[in-house]
Parts: structure tokens; sequence; C-alpha cells
């Protein structure tokens, strides 16, 4: 997964209302009820049915870091879906997205003016249209440079060109070499 996808990510699960299941049993449980079966877990988790079985009596108290973090992966994904769906729907619709991000900028502007792109810190409220658009992509299967891209137009329109109010010359903005990305919505 790429900066975006993992920005989306730790939105997700802020928006949880209540947190997910904390024990190695209760998590197999719960995976469990939403897969249907001990096999279908093991299948997605990469490991026997066995073993899921013994996690989900208590035999087993711990698994294998590798094993618990796909355990961890495999229930966050499933948790509160609708509580998620809810978020990103009002984000899309009305809310919006903020992005915060420390990056390389670049730009191609008209001559006479410095394109040369250098590291902003930048805390931009983006309108609903670039979250439905970023959502969108995701669902899609959209490449991280394609989320990018979305993000950096909607940071020349809201930021570079304060909706219309300057910079109209600007053409193209890029995001380079990313330090950190975050999402709000």
């Amino acid at each position: 997964m790429g900066e975006i996808d993992d920005a989306i990510e730790r939105a997700d699960r802020e928006a949880f209302t209540k947190e997910p299941p904390k024990t190695l049993k209760g998590r197999i449980g719960y995976l469990i009820k939403q897969l249907g079966s001990a096999k279908a877990v093991a299948a997605e988790l990469g490991v026997t049915a066995d073993s899921v079985n013994r996690y989900r009596r208590g035999a087993r108290k711990h698994a294998r870091p590798d094993v618990a973090a796909k355990i961890d992966n495999a229930v966050r994904q499933r948790w509160q879906p609708m509580v998620r769906k809810r978020r990103r729907k009002q984000a899309a619709a009305t809310g919006g997205i903020t992005v915060e991000t420390r990056a390389r900028f670049g730009y191609t502007a008209p001559v006479g003016t410095t394109d040369d792109g250098r590291f902003r810190r930048l805390t931009v409220h983006l309108p609903a249209t670039y979250a439905q658009r970023l959502f969108d992509a995701r669902d899609a299967g959209a490449s991280d440079r394609d989320m990018r891209g979305i993000i950096a137009e909607g940071f020349k329109e809201v930021y570079f060109q304060d909706g219309g109010g300057r910079a109209m010359g600007l053409s193209d903005v890029e995001i380079n070499d990313i330090d950190y990305l975050d999402l709000d919505y």
C-alpha cells in the first residue's frame, strides 16, 4: 500500500466508535463470525484451521508476530464498516477532506515566476468533490500516483490558486518526496 492508502486506513481507524476486541481469542471469534468458518479464517491468515481453532479455544494465548499482525489487519478491515461508510459518505457529500502533509511541491508556472520545487508543510481542507474522487479512485484500485494527482489538483485549486483568486497561470502541481501525509474526514 502507498502513502495515500495508509492515510485513508488511519483516518478510518480514527472513526471507530468502539475499539475492536483486544484478546487473541476475541479477535479470532470475531473473524470466524465474519468469515463463517475456521477454515475461511485460516485461508485469510495463511495458517491451518487447527491453529485457528486453538486460538479460538484459548489453547494458544499468543500468535507469532507475523500472524498477529495479519489477525489485527483482518479485524480492523472488517470492524465497524457502517461507521466508516457513513463518515466517507458525509465527507464525499458535504464535509470534504483535510490533508496535512510535508512534501516537496513542484509546479509548472508562467515564464518569469519561480517553479522550483520546495518542501512545504501544508494543512488544507479540500472540498467534498475531491474526497469523492479520492474514495472512488481507491475503490477502483488506483495507484498511489493517481491518488497523489487528485490531492495535488485539490491543492492547486484551494491553496495555490486560492479558489481562483491568484496564480491563475499555474498549470500542473506535483507532490513528491512525501515526508508524511495524514487525512481527516
